[in-house]
């Protein structure tokens, strides 16, 4: 064989090492230039004896098999190809069905959801959460008891599972519970539409924890240490009290459910200024973003707001992120706005109906409550142009 042919074998036979010693890099933090070295000193020196191995085995059995060699190939052909083929005609269900996605419907999350082959892949809160409860001891249970807690509207009202119970004289399903703070157990198809909507949060949490740490002890792999939340409007159905606690409690409820340290990223989308000023304490701008949506054109809009801490609900509703005037009714910030084009000399600015000072007047007074701040700048203003004559 040539020098050029060896050069060329020799690349080709190298290649396996060059894809492992990318793995092994890859798979190290900050790999340091000894272990380098250390590494292609040992792929260096097994490439160098394996290949002399193999020819003194060669010249050693060519006489035993070159009468042989082409049916030792053909056979081992053969064999192979006839792999390939029971492979490829393997029938479909017996190999494991990969989802890509799991996409419920309430209907599902609540009384379980098949895959398109009938493989039941989810029993359903109410099925799951009573047979984890009546399976003792039972740590998946402990731990939707612990997501519960850490999603609890507040310190006082705690969500906590009640006694599984029937409803109804021939309904056979035994239903979950939630203890009420006034101490009866409901049953949770029930309960409020907040209650049930972060009952079902916690159930999908832990459903997805439990479920993905038994595939990585099948598949012999580590389980993930980082957990990706996408919620649409996060506040809906959920008192003010619960609003302003429901982002630190989905930060934070991982590390409680689990007792391990889970980092956990939120992706929000909310129209709840209670929900933004909720998250002022935790927001670190080097890691975290606002994006503000917005229609243009026909057109959905999605840009990067600049943060900055309001420190209340009502400069936030008042700020460019909810664009509005004042936070009152339409009716008092019609009013207000009107009081305030007439205090710029602004006519041009008044709407239809709020046109002289006697007007804007009899408007403030039906829509705003005595005591409220406006009331000074407006008396003040009016009283400054009576002594000056110039009220119309």
């Amino acid at each position: 064989m040539n020098p050029v042919s060896l050069i060329f074998l020799a690349l080709a036979m190298s290649t396996d090492a060059f894809a492992a010693a990318i793995g092994k890099g890859s798979s190290l933090h900050k790999p340091r230039l000894t272990e380098a070295l250390r590494t292609g000193l040992i792929f260096g020196v097994i490439e160098a004896i394996t290949p002399i191995i193999g020819w003194l085995i060669g010249q050693a059995a060519t006489r035993w098999v070159a009468e042989w060699d082409h049916w030792i190939a053909f056979t081992l052909l053969v064999i192979l190809g006839l792999h390939m083929i029971y492979n490829g005609l393997k029938h479909e269900e017996e190999q494991e069905e990969k989802i890509r996605a799991f996409n419920f419907t309430p209907e599902k999350v609540w009384n379980g959801a098949t895959s398109d082959k009938g493989t039941n892949i989810c029993n359903g809160l109410i099925a799951d959460w009573v047979r984890w409860q009546q399976i003792a001891p039972d740590t998946t249970f402990k731990e939707l008891s612990e997501a519960l807690n850490a999603l609890s509207p507040s310190g006082v009202e705690k969500l906590q599972p009640g006694a599984p119970r029937y409803i109804g004289a021939i309904d056979e399903t035994l239903y979950p519970t939630l203890r009420m703070p006034y101490g009866e157990d409901v049953p949770l198809t029930h309960a409020s539409a907040g209650m049930r909507r972060i009952a079902a949060l916690a159930y999908l949490i832990v459903w997805t924890w439990s479920g993905h740490q038994r595939a990585c002890k099948v598949k012999g792999i580590k389980p993930a240490k980082e957990i990706i939340f996408l919620i649409d409007e996060v506040e809906c159905h959920l008192h003010p009290q619960w609003q302003r606690r429901i982002v630190p409690a989905l930060l934070n409820v991982m590390n409680v459910m689990t007792q391990q340290k889970v980092l956990v990223q939120l992706i929000i989308a909310t129209h709840s200024p209670l929900v933004l000023a909720s998250v002022e304490p935790e927001f670190d701008e080097s890691k975290d973003s606002i994006f503000h949506i917005r229609l243009e054109n026909g057109q959905a809009l999605i840009e990067p707001e600049i943060w900055a801490k309001q420190g209340d609900v009502v400069n936030l509703l008042v700020s460019e992120t909810f664009g509005m005037q004042q936070a009152r009714s339409v009716e008092a910030e019609r009013a207000i706005e009107a009081a305030e084009a007439w205090i710029r000399h602004a006519p041009a600015e008044l709407p239809n109906g709020l046109n002289t000072e006697r007007k804007i007047h009899n408007e403030l007074v039906r829509v705003l409550p005595g005591g409220d701040h406006f009331w000074p700048r407006w008396v003040v203003w009016t009283e400054n142009n009576k002594r000056k004559g110039s009220t119309k």
